[in-house]
């Protein structure tokens, strides 16, 4: 039987036509000649092959073994090759921290072992992919693997995220897209090391004000669900850097966020010089004043003409792109009395593109924050 190998740490039979049971004894006869092997075995890729279970092997053939791909034997649309349980074998594997078992038929009663969650899994795995398979819930026993760092349920039939889902403490991507869920839980909101989230394609018709506290997000995609507004609140993750929103019916404007602190007699006195252009020279004014001015932004309204230092408005602005939909931009004004030409709700949403994009050209890209990338 022909192998595809990195090492002698990785056995590769993806796509293997071998029958199942000549899968299953080449993989004994394997697991015997590693018995009394230095090198061991880290990684077992079986995805696309004739499997219909887990190879017995696995219950004691290798015992160091840290990824598994058993994918795609759903593809098979005749026959009975379709893999839809994972059975006893993988609670065996004691190091494993990765488990594909995407493209499947998993889903069904017993489709996981019991005791999954149970030492040693609980402890080891740490990415878990079974998406495109037939799950209608999360089974509970994922909610119970503590060291989860990834965990894809992409392409299922799911209509629910449950509570529970906040069990899942060291979870850093969360993949749910491609199902039928249609509330977004608040207790999402307490996964500390969450990165990414993925909930698109579903049925989401709103987003809680709690996910403002998931402090670590970088990554939100929504697109294509129900969404008609946004919570204020979404303003407040800080180092979100892409939110996916296209194919929502969001309303023509977006969140605006008009939190304003008085400016400072500091920036009052630079606002005057620079507005005013009033003349001086080193020796006129204070050495922080001096220092100050140098730091002045320059409103992005064109038809203000005022700057600003410390003492700023965020505002989300629309700005067409590519001419298929319109990306929500943060721009930072001088004051709440300064609004852009686009703030106008009065202007057609045709108007209002074309001046939106003429602003874009004047505001310097490191002013701007990009709060959407379809």
């Amino acid at each position: 039987m022909e192998e595809a190998a990195i090492g002698d740490a990785e056995l590769n039979w993806s796509r293997l036509k071998a029958s199942a049971k000549a899968l299953e004894s080449e993989l004994e006869a394997r697991a015997e000649e590693r018995r009394g092997s230095r090198e061991a075995l880290l990684r077992l890729l079986l995805p696309y092959t004739r499997l219909t279970s887990l190879p017995r092997a696995l219950g004691g053939g290798f015992p160091h073994l840290q990824l598994l791909d058993v994918s795609g034997h759903a593809l098979r649309a005749l026959g009975p090759e379709l893999l839809t349980a994972l059975g006893p074998e993988l609670l065996t594997l004691s190091g494993l921290r990765t488990l594909l078992a995407r493209n499947n038929r998993l889903g069904g009663p017993g489709s996981l072992p019991k005791g999954l969650a149970r030492l040693p899994l609980c402890r080891s795995l740490q990415v878990l992919n079974l998406s495109g398979n037939c799950f209608q819930e999360v089974p509970p026993s994922l909610l119970e693997l503590r060291a989860l760092q990834t965990l894809s349920l992409g392409g299922n039939q799911l209509q629910s995220i449950p509570a529970e889902i906040e069990n899942l403490q060291s979870l850093e991507c969360l993949y749910l897209g491609g199902n039928f869920i249609k509330e977004i839980p608040p207790e999402l909101a307490h996964l500390p090391s969450l990165n990414y989230l993925v909930l698109c394609d579903n049925k989401i018709q709103s987003v809680p004000p709690q996910l403002s506290q998931l402090h670590s997000l970088r990554s939100l995609s929504l697109h294509n669900n129900l969404l008609t507004y946004l919570p204020r609140e979404i303003l407040n993750l800080i180092h979100l850097e892409e939110l996916s929103l296209r194919g929502n019916p969001l309303v023509v404007r977006f969140v605006r966020d008009l939190t304003y602190d008085p400016p400072t007699l500091l920036e009052l006195a630079a606002r005057t010089i620079k507005i005013r252009s009033v003349s001086y020279t080193p020796y006129d004014l204070p050495g922080n004043l001096l220092r100050y001015l140098g730091s002045a932004s320059n409103c992005p309204n064109p038809k203000c003409g005022g700057v600003y230092f410390d003492c700023c408005v965020r505002q989300i602005k629309f700005v067409d792109f590519c001419g298929k939909y319109r990306l929500p931009l943060m721009h930072y004004l001088c004051s709440p009395e300064c609004s852009s030409p686009c703030s106008s709700a009065s202007h057609s949403s045709t108007s209002q593109s074309e001046s939106d994009s003429e602003d874009e050209a004047s505001v310097a890209a490191h002013r701007m924050q990009k709060v959407l990338l379809g």
